[in-house]
Parts: structure tokens; sequence; C-alpha cells
């Protein structure tokens, strides 16, 4: 009897086995998520859940999502980062070219799925854009081809103006101001820098716009101005200065018009790198995506207010038409 009961033990235990082994394997995959601000207020995360979704990653179903936020406060993203890590996550996703740096210095093993506006390359994110190496990868919004086409639009909205003021942050690492001076220089329009590193430049660089008769701005959008965005876009009002940037809420806010790419889509994308790692793809391998798709997004009642008239053929380009 001794032996048949060990026997049974045996058997029983040789049946379980396996399924503990699937249970284990079944475990949910875990994601952390890095922000600049937090999750309730974030317009990405809506984005990035719903990318998941799509790729059958529900939250609170089959993934876990440990999201940490900084609040808008940059002091605090690398105690963040740090607790993210330690959380030992199977993938994090950091959202913001602020953001990922404290990520990248808080672990070189687990991967990082990054969400930025300015150059991974430049900015020492990645070794290149084809191949990244390490343990980032992801997706900027960054294109050689946005500065140029951005300027034409402006051209073409408004031929009388030569001179360009462009309102950007020397600390974003990004080529736009550089390729708006080439774009420039064969339209035959001027260019003048705007630098602001903080808020508290902005007062200056509006004077500066004054005192070269700039006729036009240009927001180079980062973070700062993403912040800003709503005093610059009073501020180009109360100037009767025209006003364009990178995607959509500029215009849809009030500035002239915007082109740039569709941030909700670049976003869901990053939730199709997290899928792939997730399934055992490394992140050096994986290609940082940029934009190939951009909206043209046109605020008509900015136009009226400052006398200005689009062009019909701009406006069929369109892909928003703000009445």
């Amino acid at each position: 009897m001794r032996l048949f009961g060990l026997a049974v033990i045996l058997a029983v235990n040789l049946v379980l086995a396996p399924l503990a082994g699937e249970a284990q394997q079944a475990r949910s995959p875990r994601l952390g998520v890095l922000l600049f601000s937090a999750p309730e207020t974030d317009p990405n995360v809506a984005a990035l859940r719903q990318g998941l979704a799509d790729l059958g990653h529900t939250e609170s179903r089959n993934i876990t999502i440990e999201y940490r936020g900084a609040g808008g406060k940059s002091e605090r993203l690398r105690d963040l980062a740090a607790e993210l890590v330690a959380a030992k996550p199977d993938v994090i996703l950091a959202l913001g070219g602020d953001v990922t740096p404290f990520v990248r210095a808080a672990t070189g093993t687990i991967p990082i799925v990054m969400v930025v506006s300015n150059d991974p390359v430049a900015a020492g994110l990645v070794a290149s854009m084809g191949r990244p190496g390490a343990n980032v990868t992801g997706v900027t919004f960054v294109s050689s081809d946005l500065a140029a086409k951005r300027l034409q639009f402006l051209k073409e909205m408004a031929p009388r103006v030569s001179r360009v003021g462009v309102l950007w942050n020397p600390d974003h690492v990004d080529p736009e101001y550089r390729e708006t001076q080439k774009a420039a220089q064969a339209l035959g329009m001027r260019v003048q820098s705007l630098e602001v590193r903080n808020a508290g430049d902005l007062d200056a660089a509006w004077q500066s716009a004054s005192a070269t008769r700039v006729e036009a701005v240009i927001a180079v959008s980062s973070r700062l101005m993403t912040t800003n965005r709503q005093r610059i876009i009073e501020s180009s009002r109360e100037r009767r200065l025209l006003l364009a940037s990178g995607w959509g809420p500029w215009a849809k806010e009030g500035a002239l018009f915007s082109y740039g790419p569709d941030l909700n889509a670049m976003t869901r994308r990053a939730a199709s790198y997290v899928d792939k790692i997730l399934k055992g793809a490394k992140p050096g391998d994986l290609p940082v995506e940029q934009p190939t798709k951009f909206e043209l997004v046109i605020n008509l009642k900015t136009a009226k207010a400052l006398g200005l008239t689009i062009p019909q053929t701009i406006l069929l380009r369109a892909d928003q038409v703000i009445q």
C-alpha cells in the first residue's frame, strides 16, 4: 500500500508540474511607463492603451501597466526611473525626449521603447536609426523634410512674408532650426533665431522679434514650447504675427497652421514595439521609426483675424480646416 501511495503521489506531481509551468508562462507581461506629467492628464496615454489593445494587450486583463508620473517636475524623473527599474517590468516605455535619458541611465538590460520629438541619435539615445543597438528603440517625430515643407506652406499662404522668427529651444536636440535656415535661403526668406531655454526667455524672444521686424514665427515643438503653447499663441496674436508649428493642437488652439505627424498614430506605433519585444524581439535590432504621414491643419478664423486669405489650392490640401 505504501508503494502504491507513493506511486499515486508521483503520478499527481507529474500531472501538476506542467500545469504549474503553464501558469507561470501565462503570467501577464508587465509594462512600465514613465511620464513627464501624469497618467490622468497625459494626452498620449489613451493612444498607447488603444495601440496595445489593438494588438491584443488589454490593461488589467492580460497586461499589467505600472505608471510613474513626474507631475511636470523634471527633478523627479531620475528617482521615478529608478523605481520603475526596481519593479523589474518586461519593458519600459518612456514618453518624451526629456524622459528617455533617465530610463536609459537607470538600466542597460530592460528593453526601453521611447516616444520622442528630438533626434535620438544626436541626443545619444541610440547608435543609429537603422540599428539602435543596446536596449533602446521606438519612434521619433523628427523628419528632415518637415521644416522645409512647413516654411513652404507659410510662403504659399503669405507670399509677402520675408522675415521669419524661429522660436526654439537649443537644449532640445533636433535639426529643425538648421533645416529651416536652409529652406529659407532657397525661398528668399530671412530667418531670425529666437532662442528660448526656459519660460523666462519668452519675453526677450518677443522683443527680439519686434526689433528685427519679424512677420511670422515658427515654434519648434518641444516640451518647453508645448507647456507654454497658449502663452505663445496669445503673444503672437497680440503682435499680429503669423504663427505656425509642428502638429494639430497648435492650430486648433489658435495658431495659423500646423504641419507635422499625427501624435496619436505615432504613439500607437510605439505600442507595436512593446508587442514585438514581448514576443521576443531585441530592441537593438528594431529600427527607430520616423513619421511618414503628416497632417496640415489650418485655422481659418485666425487667418481672417490677420486679414489673410488662404488660397483655395492650399485649403484643398489641408487635412483639417478650422472655421
